[in-house]
């Protein structure tokens, strides 16, 4: 039985970069060995086993066969007899399929090293075609290493052309897609992830809401990039410059769906496009079982960033009516990721990027301002029932007046 560290951590301590998981692949062992040790297996499909004390897991060599669509479709041998070779030889990207024994000794029969320095990602063979989640991954890691100076093989970006147009894509689970698109939120561009997508023609199957947008023009005076597509990952990329909350990224990816939905005849502009994006972006969520959190951001974002946008000429009494509806009074913290995610969209445009937002700082000052007023000196001053809450709310709009006085002298 020999032991080996593989995957991501190994990439990682190339890159210099930290270490989140470790895993491990062990040769020449069966699984009634390693319980024997101690170890604990987990899931049935795969040979996989958490160690006694670290709880890191450990995977038996194996070798997989194609033998249905979609990303659980195949048979794996794990027989002792399989080697380190064939093993990494089964894995996605070269920079992935690197190995290191417990005396620091790197295996790289794939040239996984070379291409970390040239700062490629590379197919590891053609197996890469039979697995269409790789389709995603690959996007994904181009996000995540994009800030170094990746970039994806003209030859894996053909083969990841051909998964998107085989019908392959249709067959990942919505969990799957789900949790691809989530780490790639989480990465320092998730921008890159989709105009990856974009270009191996997989947006169009499995972001057809977003892959909508291309081509959709926008008046050139408020967005001198003019397609809505562009504007869509322009504001993407504000949004993580701005917020590591993946749930104001999300809100701003979709944003602008209704754009899509606007009469030809209208275009370039977007007459109610927010409220039009509304059932897209429900679709979208019940689809791939897109947290409500995410969701709700979503749908607040795309119904009221006009409005944010538009603070300064809106009435005292229609900003109230904005914080009644979005329950700010309980949930604060939304009101925040509303206005990061308007701060991002009206970044996410060409010369616009270092313009400053203060709709958002006066925003807040308004809800300050609505928030302070006390509903105990309300009860105290005799109201009762109803009347505390027509009274509440009257009180809340004169605070917003006086703000709005307050900046007009």
């Amino acid at each position: 039985m020999k032991i080996y560290l593989v995957g991501g951590a190994v990439r990682d301590s190339l890159l210099n970069l930290p270490i989140k998981d470790r895993d491990y692949m062990v040769v020449g062992a069966t699984p009634e060995q390693m319980l024997a040790q101690g170890y604990k297996q987990v899931g049935k499909d795969f040979p996989v086993f958490l160690h006694p004390k670290t709880q890191q897991e450990y995977a038996l060599a194996r070798t997989e066969r194609k033998t249905a669509a979609g990303y659980g479709g195949f048979s794996v041998d794990a027989a002792p007899s399989v080697t380190l070779e064939q093993d990494l030889l089964r894995r996605d990207l070269t920079v992935n399929a690197i190995a290191e024994d417990d005396a620091g000794n790197r295996y790289d029969p794939f040239n996984g090293i070379n291409d970390i320095n040239n700062r490629i990602l590379r197919h590891v063979s053609d197996a890469f075609i039979e697995d269409p989640l790789r389709v995603l991954r690959v996007a994904r890691f181009a996000a995540r290493f994009h800030s170094l100076g990746f970039s994806i093989a003209d030859e894996t970006k053909t083969l990841m052309a051909k998964i998107s147009q085989s019908g392959e894509l249709e067959a990942l689970t919505a969990e799957r897609v789900y949790i691809e698109l989530d780490k790639a939120l989480s990465s320092d561009a998730p921008q890159v992830f989709f105009s990856v997508l974009k270009e191996c023609s997989a947006l169009t199957v499995l972001f057809p809401e977003i892959d909508a947008l291309f081509g959709v023009p926008q008046p050139e005076q408020w967005h001198p990039e003019i397609d809505s597509g562009v504007h869509t990952l322009m504001v993407l990329e504000q949004a993580a410059k701005l917020s590591n909350d993946n749930a104001v990224r999300f809100a701003s990816l979709v944003h602008d769906l209704g754009k899509a939905l606007s009469p030809k005849e209208t275009l370039p502009k977007h007459h109610g496009h927010g409220q039009k994006g509304l059932p897209l972006i429900k679709a979208l969520c019940e689809r791939f079982r897109v947290p409500n959190e995410y969701r709700d951001l979503a749908l607040l974002v795309s119904d009221q960033h006009q409005n944010i946008h538009n603070a300064y000429e809106l009435r005292a009494e229609t900003i109230v009516k904005l914080f009644d509806k979005a329950d700010f009074w309980r949930k604060p913290h939304r009101l925040q990721q509303l206005l990061l995610s308007c701060e991002a969209d009206a970044k996410g445009r060409t010369g616009f990027e270092l313009s400053p937002y203060p709709q958002a700082s006066y925003i807040l000052q308004c809800f300050k301002a609505a928030a302070d007023v006390a509903v105990k000196d309300i009860i105290d001053a005799g109201y009762k029932g109803a009347e505390i809450r027509l009274q509440l709310t009257a009180q809340r709009i004169e605070a917003v007046r006086e703000i709005k006085r307050d900046l007009e002298k």
